[in-house]
């Protein structure tokens, strides 16, 4: 009888966990433009830098 190759079974479960991992993704990546593009509205700036190159904040306003 023939022994098992473990290190190819290994090799296609990690393969088969990468492929599902960039699939998550593509599909996370595809939700978030769709999200974005339902409003119509691009998100909001930040605030403007003062000039010392800090944000504003409540005790500078």
């Amino acid at each position: 009888m023939a022994t098992p190759n473990y290190g190819y079974e290994k090799r296609q479960r990690e393969l088969a966990k990468k492929q599902k991992k960039e699939d998550k993704l593509r599909a996370r990546a595809a939700t978030a433009r769709r999200g974005a593009g339902d409003n119509g509205a691009e998100p909001s700036p930040s605030p403007p830098a003062t000039q010392d190159g800090q944000a504003p904040n409540a005790a500078n306003l």
